[in-house]
């Protein structure tokens, strides 16, 4: 990487520090390690931007690594879905690998620790353990068990593994420094027993690495040469650092460990232990609820990978965590979506429009483009006949001069169509208004290249054919939780905030062009958002998803470094 082509993040400042030091630039290597306990969300997709985007600019291979330290949580599924998510942002990893590919190795250096001296079995509770590890302004005090014989720790470290032992009744710990003011050096646990069944490794294993043991390790193992965590995991570097000097070679590369920031998304939450308690609590349908913060539900809402691309670079790495507002990410979901989605129209509020004057059995079919960002323009024809479905939004009985769209005396261009004018409207006992009645120009039409197709009028609606309609359900989605930072008051309960509004469905009329729509597909409903074919779609009925409007109606959108 040139530095003289952009300027860099602290991030890569390291990384050209280190190479102007010494470092082989053949010898860079990224990593992206999940844990597979759930579905990667926003939070995530920063990180795998950061780490495949420096292998990207260094032309480094980058490591996707699944810390499987912990059975009891972890599941095929999420491995499995974590693969789909990294690939589908358009990612991929040079080596697949797992902590449990290396748990051999970690617990033969396990045994090399107590061998000398340096790790021992500590058969305390762990409400014990918590009471004498001290505080962060007093020293703890050492384990009763600290000071067992090389020989005892081996024997029971033995049968730890063998099984021997129920969970809970010994651990294995570092023999550092009860006296530090790192109370993460105070003695930590390496090994822990758990009796369950791994999904990969069956039940050859009743021990488990704990991560800060599993994954400096593995880190050496693959020889990655930056390890990049977010912030939570400062105090961790001295430990990282510790247990590298236990088994580190000169000759290779030695891992180094350094912080960014998270950037955490207003109106959401991206704990995973959070998003699970949505799922089975039933806030949401679903890990790919459209309205989760998971990159599989992003992905159903219709968000593109690359907006999730741009939105990550465009808020960048720092070294001070801060709320990013949604409105970027929806601002860059919508830039991209403009380039990107075909026009279609869709009245989902509809009231019937009766063009009196317009022959009773005349059927158009007028060319439409389908989306005019595109290199090369296409179109599409649509169904025009006498009795149309308009937005209700769009017609007002009495309206004043800064209304642009269909009023009573007045004109207006019906897309891709003609100019009309409303005459009178039908309404029922109670007021409510049934049909809008107009006539139309028939010179008016649109491209034709008449004197009064080029009539300007101030106003241009859509509309569906009513004989031609498709049916389709809508899911119209808003933000989940109400407050911009459910997670900011400790105190109070973060589904205190979740919006009961957020998700309401109805039924909307799509031209016909959309019967034959894919899943997955991203579509412009002129005039109203950007919509996508939902995976819950059949051959008998549609559904949409709302992704995003075609402006910010929530606020305007700030963003503060």
């Amino acid at each position: 990487m040139s530095t003289e082509e952009k300027s860099l993040n602290f991030i890569e400042q390291i990384i050209e520090e280190d190479l102007a030091s010494g470092l082989s630039k053949d010898k860079l290597r990224f990593r992206f390690p999940p844990e597979p306990n759930g579905y990667l969300h926003v939070g995530h997709a920063s990180a795998i931007c950061l780490n495949f985007g420096l292998g990207l600019d260094y032309n480094a291979p980058v490591n996707l690594r699944f810390d499987d330290t912990n059975p009891s949580k972890e599941e095929q599924e999420y491995v499995d879905a974590i693969k789909h998510d990294v690939e589908w942002l358009g990612f991929q990893w040079d080596r697949e690998c797992y902590a449990s590919d290396y748990f051999q190795q970690l617990y033969e250096w396990a045994v090399a620790l107590i061998q000398k001296g340096k790790a021992y079995v500590d058969s305390q509770t762990s409400e014990e353990m918590a009471k004498q590890k001290g505080t962060p302004t007093q020293p703890g005090t050492d384990s009763p068990f600290r000071n067992r014989s090389i020989e005892e720790n081996l024997d029971l470290f033995t049968r730890m593994k063998k099984g021997e032992f129920p969970k809970g009744t010994h651990v294995l710990r570092a023999k550092i420094d009860m006296n530090s003011s790192n109370m993460l050096m105070r003695d930590p646990i390496i090994y822990r027993i758990m009796h369950e069944h791994h999904h990969r490794t069956g039940n050859d294993w009743c021990i488990y690495p704990m991560y800060d043991w599993a994954h400096g390790e593995s880190d050496y193992l693959e020889q990655i040469s930056h390890s990049l965590c977010t912030l939570e995991f400062l105090p961790h570097r001295e430990l990282y650092d510790w247990f590298l000097d236990q088994i580190y070679d000169n000759s290779l590369v030695r891992p180094k460990q350094r912080e960014f920031a998270r950037r955490n998304l207003s109106h959401t939450v991206v704990s995973k232990r959070k998003l699970l308690q949505l799922v089975e609590e039933k806030y949401v349908s679903g890990w790919d609820d459209p309205r989760m913060s998971t990159i599989s539900g992003m992905r159903r809402r219709g968000y593109p990978p690359m907006a999730i691309r741009n939105f990550a670079k465009t808020i960048g790495i720092a070294k001070r965590t801060n709320l990013i507002d949604v409105s970027l990410l929806e601002f860059c979901v919508r830039e991209e979506l403009n380039k990107s989605a075909d026009r279609v129209m869709a009245v989902l509020n509809p009231v019937k429009l009766f063009i009196t004057n317009y022959p009773e059995d005349q059927e158009e079919w007028l060319d439409a483009e389908n989306n005019p960002e595109a290199e090369a323009m296409t179109y599409r024809k649509v169904p025009f006949t006498r009795t149309l479905y308009i937005e209700r939004e769009d017609f007002k009985e009495d309206a004043d001069k800064k209304f642009f769209r269909l009023t009573l005396g007045t004109e207006v261009r019906l897309k891709n169509a003609y100019i009309i004018k409303g005459e009178h409207v039908v309404k029922d006992s109670d007021g409510n208004i049934l049909e809008i009645h107009c006539t139309y120009d028939a010179d008016s039409k649109s491209g034709s290249g008449s004197e009064a197709s080029m009539r300007k009028v101030k106003g241009t609606i859509h509309w569906v054919s009513i004989q031609h309609a498709i049916q389709a359900e809508v899911r119209i989605y808003d933000r989940l939780f109400t407050h911009e930072n459910p997670d900011g008051d400790k105190e109070i309960d973060f589904k205190t905030y979740i919006n009961p509004h957020s998700l309401q469905v109805i039924t909307g009329y799509m031209e016909p062009s959309l019967k034959s729509a894919k899943v997955g597909t991203q579509y412009q409903f002129q005039r109203l958002g950007y919509y996508c074919v939902d995976s819950d779609s059949s051959s008998e009925k549609l559904i949409f998803n709302k992704t995003v409007g075609l402006r910010d109606t929530w606020a305007k959108i700030e963003h503060k470094e």
